[in-house]
């Protein structure tokens, strides 16, 4: 193993501004350096870290071939949408305000450009949070996960086309429904030729329906919380933003999306694509609720989509998700395990770097299936004994066997945050205890621990205490019921940044370490707001309409609609589409069939519809533009007025 001197570059500089973290007066919100405690933190996790034996350095290099010459990506109005120069910073020893082992793990993830994985084969990496998988058909290209954005989809085909002649896309694969596996889709294909049926679309099973419920339902309050989980607003550095665990960050492009033309709906399933024969593994409810992954026949290739990675995943994401059955998911890498592994010389994933060698694979998927088991027995049994979810979180523990394994690591999931996952997955978020089932709101709940506590000012003294000795988890915990009871208190502020601060300096997750890195900088500068909604136009406009008007009766606030009940039916021309939608007194339900004596009928292209729910332009606006209204036109109002806006952003470390 390395010696720690080589992870860690102390100095005295840093350890003096210790005092100056705890040190009463005027509260400074400029970041801090790493504490006294958190260099010793980090010099504890160098010394237990796996032996280096320079195998994810090989593989993660391996077969490169070129990158592009301009690091910067932009969309058409000019705007930064990505930088392949962001992690240039990184050389040499781990800083001591990054956990020497995430250090180590974003200088693997850094790596850009295209590389060939296997036979007909190739990845391009580093363009996004997410992989692009190149397949070469007979006539043309088979693209798996067109990345986040347009532009770094574009950019990489760009590339490919570059470096290994230009071919067109003859199919497209979505892996899963999270948007980093298909939002670049429009950068790579143009819909004229998938309608055409030039190109196929091929995605698992319910891929529309939960792509849905997650990015358009969820989106908004998914959107903020995902700015915290990928540090949005933190800048790439020593200390700042370190990646996201699987990958470097999320693109700043556009989001688009075009419906499938194919599912896949079980394991075993098999496509010959452009000449290529392709097997399908369904991995629903792991990762994601509709996945799947793909063995490349010829290639001897297996494709774990995002089932297996680099790191330990999340069973729940801190951005939210619908949670993930833990069993199952060890179950499908024990399946693939058995079934394509043993016939497979290389391992990819729509993150990471592969790994190469059959039993290299077959040692992989099962290292990666006995972390999920334990993971899973292991909060079963503490569970079934009584134990709650934050007892269970600090008790359960990753053992040596499992630890030695750089890809069974926390950079992304975490074992406190994963155990808790299982609970809820079996019981919820309910322990049992009945003081627990109606505590009061964080405010209220603050006031009356701070008073408790004794005021302010020894609550705060109390918080310094904890701070001086490296107990930042007590201390973050005093200093938020501090912000929750009085925004305004500076003092409380500032040192509840600085330490949470600490706590992402200390963090092996990536994505730990920017929740507490946002969470400082919004104490620090404030809460600006705007729109976060993963809800983008082009992935709308992709929706079906029965999906959309259920999306919109969640918006549905019946106290605005003053009780009234009504009916409007809705007539989309350019779909051939008639819907209609019902007010009770108490919600909006949509249908894909027409009202007998509707109050009023709209009549127009189903973008005029968007342009009233999602955008909330004026009515008479949309008439301008061709929408037709007949019949009652206050009750057409009346409905549109008790629909929210779809939501911005909302504040999170602070009430």
């Amino acid at each position: 193993m390395k010696s720690t001197a080589l992870f860690l570059g102390t100095s005295a500089a840093l350890l003096a501004a210790t005092s100056a973290i705890a040190a009463p007066g005027a509260p400074s919100l400029d970041p801090k350096p790493a504490s006294a405690a958190t260099v010793a933190a980090q010099r504890a996790v160098a010394a237990r870290l796996p032996a280096e034996d320079g195998r994810d350095a090989d593989f993660a290099a391996r077969g490169f071939i070129a990158t592009r010459a301009d690091p910067v990506i932009r969309n058409a109005a000019g705007k930064l949408v990505w930088n392949l120069a962001s992690y240039n910073f990184m050389g040499g020893a781990a800083p001591d305000t990054v956990n020497p082992s995430l250090w180590r793990h974003t200088g693997l993830l850094r790596k850009h450009g295209l590389f060939k994985v296997s036979e007909g084969v190739w990845q391009v990496r580093g363009f996004d949070v997410s992989n692009m998988t190149i397949i070469r058909g007979q006539t043309g290209w088979i693209l798996v996960d067109p990345l986040t954005a347009k532009e770094t989809a574009a950019a990489a085909l760009e590339l490919v086309n570059q470096q290994l002649g230009p071919r067109p896309v003859t199919a497209v694969i979505y892996s899963h429904s999270h948007g980093d596996h298909y939002g670049g889709v429009r950068g790579v294909v143009n819909e004229a030729d998938v309608a055409a049926g030039k190109v196929a679309i091929i995605a698992p099973a319910h891929f529309m329906e939960e792509t849905v419920s997650e990015s358009v339902i969820a989106g908004a309050a998914m959107g903020r919380r995902a700015g915290y989980q990928f540090g949005g607003a933190l800048t790439p550095g020593p200390q700042g933003q370190m990646g996201s665990g699987i990958g470097p960050a999320l693109a700043a492009g556009e989001i688009t999306l075009i419906t499938p033309t194919d599912t896949i709906a079980r394991t075993g399933e098999t496509r010959t694509i452009d000449g290529v024969p392709l097997e399908f593994q369904i991995v629903s409810g792991s990762e994601a609720p509709s996945e799947l992954n793909v063995y490349i026949v010829p290639a001897r290739s297996f494709l774990s989509a995002e089932m297996s990675t680099c790191s330990l995943h999340n069973i729940l994401t801190p951005r939210g998700a619908k949670v993930r059955d833990t069993r199952a998911w060890a179950g499908f890498l024990d399946e693939a395990a058995r079934t394509w592994a043993p016939k497979s010389d290389t391992l990819i994933s729509s993150h990471c770097w592969p790994r190469f060698g059959t039993g290299e694979v077959v040692g992989s998927l099962t290292a990666q299936r006995d972390n999920y088991r334990y993971l899973h027995d292991q909060t079963v049994r503490l569970m079934n004994q009584g134990a709650t979810q934050a007892e269970i979180a600090e008790a359960l523990v990753q053992p040596p066997a499992l630890a030695k394994e750089w890809f069974n690591h926390g950079y992304y999931g975490t074992y406190s945050h994963n155990s808790k996952a299982v609970y809820q997955f079996y019981l919820g978020w309910y322990d049992g205890n009945p003081a627990n089932l109606q505590p009061h709101p964080p405010v209220e709940r603050a006031k009356r621990l701070v008073a408790a506590l004794g005021g302010a000012g020894k609550t705060l003294a109390t918080a310094r205490k904890a701070m001086a000795t490296g107990d930042y988890r007590w201390s973050s915990d005093l200093l938020s019921q501090l912000v929750f009871s009085d925004p305004a208190n500076k003092q409380a502020r500032a040192l509840l940044a600085d330490s949470l601060e600490q706590q992402g300096y200390q963090a092996e997750s990536a994505i730990w370490r920017n929740q507490f890195l946002m969470a400082a900088k919004e104490l620090r500068e404030g809460y600006k707001g705007g729109a976060i909604s993963g809800q983008g136009t082009d992935m709308i406009a992709a929706v079906p309409t029965r999906e959309l008007l259920d999306t919109a009766s969640t918006r549905f606030d019946p106290a605005k609609a003053g009780g009234r009940k009504l009916g409007i039916n809705l007539v989309l021309t350019d779909r051939k589409e008639q819907a209609s939608v019902e007010l009770t007194e108490t919600t909006m339900i949509g249908r894909m069939t027409p009202l007998p004596s509707p109050q009023a009928t709209l009549t127009g292209p189903r973008r005029l519809l968007l342009g009233l729910l999602f955008m909330k332009l004026p009515l008479e606006q949309l008439e301008m533009a061709g929408l037709k209204v007949e019949g009652d036109r206050a009750a057409v109002e009346s409905w549109l007025n008790a629909l929210d806006p779809v939501p911005a952003g909302f504040p999170i470390v602070e009430p």
